[in-house]
Formats: structure tokens, sequence, C-alpha cells
């Protein structure tokens, strides 16, 4: 309580935390046969070889439709790899984005809006209590669950967890 309260309100507050599991790196794999391989001419400044040979590269990746292509070199299979690393780069960028879009909407499926009415569980200091709103349990033990006892609350949401999925499954059958 602020020392300059004298009128003997009770102050409250709100915190939202979470918790989520540490995003997992992936690679890109790219399969061969979903690449359609378009062999041309270069074009621009680069002498006589530069229209004669097929050495430009276009590398097309049919499942996405992702194109990627490469002419800077004189030799066929050097651009080939160098238009692979760019369509890989591609792929990556484009599997990442679908990544952190699905977990944001995840993450904001999880967490309310933060305010007093979405609140989960209640400390009540002058009265020693705490109390689960999700379940409706209260326990008067609030200075031995803030000290790391909180196995009673932790079983009565286990019960609550596996009644609901006992009610379901007798929806089911």
């Amino acid at each position: 309580m602020p020392q300059t309260e004298t009128q003997g309100r009770v102050h409250t507050s709100a915190a939202t935390v979470m918790v989520l599991p540490e995003a997992e790196e992936f690679d890109v794999e790219i399969d061969m046969n979903e690449v359609r391989i378009d062999y041309f001419c270069s074009s621009g400044p680069g002498g006589q070889s530069v229209n004669t040979t097929y050495s430009a590269v276009r590398l097309t990746h049919e499942p996405t439709g992702i194109v990627a292509q490469c002419q800077d070199q004189k030799s066929q299979h050097k651009n080939k790899d160098k238009a692979l690393k760019v369509l890989r780069s591609r792929l990556y960028e484009l599997e990442l984005s679908k990544k952190l879009a699905s977990d944001a909407e995840k993450r904001n499926s999880l967490v309310s809006s933060g305010d007093r009415s979405a609140k989960i569980r209640t400390y009540n200091y002058p009265q020693g209590r705490v109390t689960d709103h999700r379940i409706g349990v209260t326990l008067y033990d609030l200075p031995n669950f803030i000290n790391g006892d909180i196995q009673k609350i932790i079983d009565e949401l286990q019960l609550y967890q596996n009644t609901e999925k006992l009610k379901e499954a007798g929806e089911v059958l």
C-alpha cells in the first residue's frame, strides 16, 4: 500500500504471464522432382558466348510457384547451384513467415486481454487466500502457496481437467 494512502483503501493490480515453448529451427528440403528446370541463353553484355550457350538457369518450384533464376556465370552448373541457393532461401522465408503467423495466432488465442475481467487467479493478502477463477476453488493458505507449496491447486486443476474429459467422453459415446 502506498505511503500516500491515508484512507486505508486496498490497491489492486493485474498482470499477464505467458510461457511459450522455444521456437524450433527448421531446414528447407527441396524435392527436385517438384522443381522445373529451364535452361536458356543469357542476355545482356558479355561477348559472343552470351547468346550462343545455354548457361542461364531458371528454377520453378511448382507447388509454390516460386521462381529463382541465375545467369551470372558462364557455367551452367554454377548458375544452377546459385539459383538453387536462392530458391532454398525464398522457400525458407515463405515457411518462416507461415510459422511466425501460426505462432502469433496461437499466442493470441492463448492470451486474453490482460485486464481485470480476464482474471485466472486472485491473491488476496489481507485475507490470506488464493482463488482460481477457472475452477472456482479458494484456498486459505496464501503464504505457503506463495512460497511454492502449490500441490493443492495442482490437484484441484487435475481433478477439474479429468472431470471435463470424462464429460466430453460421455458426450461422444
